[in-house]
């Protein structure tokens, strides 16, 4: 198995490569050169296996550099009961209208992020053993990757992370959860902007191949393919567990910013998996709900995007979206090269004329607002007596919104009601708990450590050079 860049101008790489680099050199993201395909009979002898043992069969589809022994033995360390709180790691409730929602975040940070960033933790630390290296980790968060990063990466050896995160736009809770860690090797940035300008600070100390071979730079954002690796499982496992044969089809909702969660689904249909639709459910930064109902991607400018009660979606410029167009444009990394430059430049483009073969890949949207979010957390506690979280409910909204007959509709679960406690009371009222595990009580008021910097890669790179030294 090797894999390309999305602009076809790096060389074909190893995973272990890729694991470790992050971004291409040409700016593009990898991607394997062609999908294992999955046969019904895989589909029907997989049905009875635990998590971990699915999620090798399908990792190792993706890895050949990595011995079969070790992959094992990774993935079994990954998916523990102690880790993810429960035994199934995804399980799956109904809800009484019929709609399945799949539990993806019982793991260490309360956030789906954590199922594939445990896992990354832990390849991380066994591939830099093997070479002998030491990786520093550059990543931005618009609200749960930063924490589960950290968590994942914490007291790991050869590894240090430098994570951005927007000022004052996160929860009080995400912030207390990253910026109290008090490990050496986590250092948390926030930027005065937006994610986007995070993730742009991201790309372009990634692009700048001299200072990214002089400190070993790697990232954990979902611009990683192993990232994207990792969440393909989860579709797997939803699917073996509410079919009862592989002739079924279900369809998927996901609440999504970036891209990168649904980006996993669509990657596990162009394997095989039986998936009807993905349904791109965004929030009022609603980029991707313009893409795929229009075909034109026109990504906002920082002041143009607005800081909402779902603010791990306040994204403008969906990093995934590269691997999907690369797909849909029939892997022509020419044009993709092409349009990007548009992108890097403040612009968008029209691809109006691909909408039906979007549709054919099975991909749809919608979007939600924060009247839509509080009605649908209050309208999932009255009947369900569940607790769902603000981006969970964006997903929920629009998945009854476009939910058609007799379809068997699964919405991800993005995170852990706790997280956004302010909101959640003012959709079910102050009287109401929301429940936070143990370890969690009073986060918010643990001492915090955070250095606070411009919008400005260069100031970011002098403080990595200055922790690094």
């Amino acid at each position: 198995m090797k894999y390309i860049s999305t602009r076809g101008q790096s060389p074909h790489m190893s995973f272990c490569e890729v694991l470790l680099s992050g971004l291409a050199e040409d700016g593009g993201l990898y991607v394997p050169e062609t999908y294992p395909a999955i046969s019904t009979a895989q589909l029907d002898n997989w049905r009875q296996l635990t998590y971990p043992e699915l999620a090798f069969e399908i990792m190792r589809l993706f890895i050949d550099d990595i011995l079969e022994g070790d992959l094992r033995h990774l993935i079994n360390k990954t998916y523990t009961a102690e880790v993810f709180a429960n035994a199934e790691i995804t399980p799956i409730r109904q809800l009484k209208d019929g709609l399945y929602i799949l539990g993806l975040s019982n793991g260490p940070t309360l956030a789906f992020k954590d199922i594939a960033m445990q896992f990354l933790g832990n390849a991380f630390e066994y591939v830099l053993a093997k070479k002998g290296q030491v990786l520093n980790i550059l990543g931005a968060t618009s609200g749960d990757t930063g924490s589960a990063a950290e968590y994942a990466m914490r007291g790991k050896k050869g590894i240090s992370v430098f994570m951005l995160s927007p000022e004052g736009k996160m929860s009080a809770f995400q912030r207390a959860q990253m910026f109290s860690l008090q490990d050496e090797n986590i250092i948390n940035i926030a930027i005065k902007g937006m994610f986007d300008d995070c993730q742009d600070i991201v790309k372009t100390i990634q692009a700048d191949a001299k200072f990214k071979e002089e400190y070993s730079i790697g990232t954990v954002n979902s611009i990683n393919w192993a990232r994207i690796m990792a969440q393909t499982v989860y579709y797997f496992k939803a699917y073996l567990t509410i079919t009862e044969t592989s002739n079924q089809r279900i369809s998927f909702t996901v609440p999504s910013g970036n891209f990168g969660d649904i980006c996993a689904g669509h990657i596990a249909r162009q394997m095989g998996l039986p998936i009807d639709r993905l349904i791109v459910a965004t929030n009022e930064n609603d980029v991707l709900d313009e893409f795929f109902s229009t075909g034109i991607y026109r990504p906002r400018a920082s002041h143009e995007v607005a800081v909402t009660s779902s603010p791990s979606m306040d994204i403008a410029k969906a990093s995934n979206l590269e691997r999907f167009v690369f797909d849909l444009l029939e892997r022509d990394a020419t044009e993709i090269g092409a349009l990007w430059s548009k992108v890097n430049a403040g612009k968008g483009f029209d691809l109006s004329r691909s909408l039906p073969a979007m549709r054919a890949m099975g991909f749809t949207s919608g979007k939600s607002t924060h009247r839509n979010r509080l009605e649908t957390i209050r309208s999932v506690y009255d009947s369900d007596q569940d607790m769902i979280d603000t981006h969970t409910a964006d997903g929920v909204f629009v998945a009854r919104q476009q939910r058609q007959k007799n379809e068997i509709m699964v919405c991800l679960e993005t995170a852990l009601p706790a997280k956004f406690e302010q909101t959640m009371h003012e959709a079910l009222g102050d009287h109401v708990k929301i429940p936070r595990p143990a370890r969690w009580e009073n986060i918010e008021q643990a001492p915090q450590r955070v250095e606070v910097l411009p919008n400005n890669a260069d100031a970011v790179k002098m403080l990595m050079r200055e922790r690094l030294l």
